[in-house]
């Protein structure tokens, strides 16, 4: 998701002469740069930690953008806003899942970050998706973001992560417990899938229960997206023409069941050692 930097034509322009909004201050500059000292002694000296630029970005999401951790922790410990809004709705969070700095999401969260933004727009989980950060993508739903988050553009997380092609994030996603099947207008994340012609993700999203025969808005199933003769499109074909095993349908059965609770599930349910092992090795994905 991209920040828009600009300031908004009309509105912007008589909200900047009312006084309401200023330009990037020395604030910004310092915690987007790294300059800790400068930003020490700027904070020393009375300046404001929430003053935001014409964009509505303030010194913290500035600092989470560029991966500033040890400025995010001056902004927050001098009283920054945490979950402050840009003018898209982003929150620090947002920016550092986007810029996929593990280190400034889990001081953002130390700090009572917010996980879960208010339904339909985008959420930290879709920004680390869009970003192909999967180890913030993993450390977003271990803390409880949510995998169906539904944004009114972009679809669910795992829409996000096959239309830009980050097969680590979707695979973290589904073996989460994701519904591969969540729809937006109807299309799901193997339509996004077959339009990359991205045979590992279609591979990926079939083996965790994807319906080759979805249809979307258009009527349109995910192997129209593809050129007769390409090798999506022979993928697809052959899932079309073969059904799932029934190891791979039970698998599917047993994810859909449990869903975001397998992983922690099988343990419990009284498997052989070496099976339980081999889950554990491979991230739930073998069952």
């Amino acid at each position: 998701m991209e920040i828009t930097r600009t300031r908004p034509s009309l509105y912007g322009e008589i909200a900047h002469g009312l006084g309401f909004w200023t330009d990037r201050s020395a604030v910004h500059e310092a915690a987007a740069q790294g300059r800790v000292l400068q930003l020490q002694q700027l904070i020393e000296g009375g300046a404001a930690v929430n003053i935001v630029s014409v964009d509505s970005i303030t010194p913290l999401h500035e600092a989470c953008i560029q991966g500033q951790t040890q400025c995010v922790r001056l902004l927050l410990d001098a009283g920054a806003q945490v979950d402050a809004r840009n003018i898209d709705g982003s929150t620090p969070l947002c920016d550092a899942c986007a810029a996929g700095s593990l280190d400034c999401v889990n001081l953002l969260l130390e700090y009572g970050a917010t996980v879960n933004p208010p339904l339909f727009t985008f959420s930290p989980l879709h920004e680390a998706c869009m970003g192909g950060n999967s180890a913030c993508v993993q450390l977003m739903i271990d803390r409880g973001a949510f995998m169906e988050a539904h944004d009114c553009h972009y679809g669910t997380p795992l829409h996000v992560a096959c239309a830009r092609q980050h097969y680590e994030c979707a695979k973290v996603l589904l073996i989460a417990g994701a519904n591969v099947n969540a729809a937006k207008l109807h299309e799901t994340a193997l339509h996004h899938a077959a339009k990359a012609k991205n045979i590992g993700l279609i591979e990926l999203l079939v083996e965790f229960g994807g319906n080759v025969f979805a249809r979307d808005n258009l009527n349109k199933k995910p192997i129209h997206y593809t050129s007769v003769g390409s090798p999506s499109f022979a993928c697809l074909q052959f899932f079309e023409n073969n059904p799932l095993s029934l190891q791979q349908l039970s698998r599917v059965a047993f994810r859909r069941s449990l869903g975001h609770k397998a992983q922690d599930a099988v343990p419990g349910l009284g498997l052989p050692k070496n099976m339980v092992k081999l889950w554990v090795h491979c991230g739930g994905a073998v069952l």
